[in-house]
């Protein structure tokens, strides 16, 4: 996963002031996967990433770092 992927995702995280556990929660996935998201330990799906950016209102090409605007 792109820098510019985990970065995103722990940005609108704290945007939104959520715990990693409150996003997983969201989301439904382990906390730990928040985690590994943005740590690069892991690469996130593509079903999970429609699941970010549904929940954060971005495109899921914004969230993969191929566009810099939001919508």
């Amino acid at each position: 996963m792109s820098k510019q992927t985990q970065n995103r995702i722990r940005e609108l995280r704290k945007q939104s002031r959520l715990s990693q556990q409150a996003l997983a929660d969201q989301i439904g996935v382990f906390r730990n996967t928040i985690s590994n998201w943005e740590t690069g330990y892991s690469q996130i799906s593509l079903e999970n990433a429609k699941k970010v950016a549904e929940y954060f209102g971005v495109t899921i090409d914004y969230l993969l770092g191929s566009e810099s605007d939001q919508t």
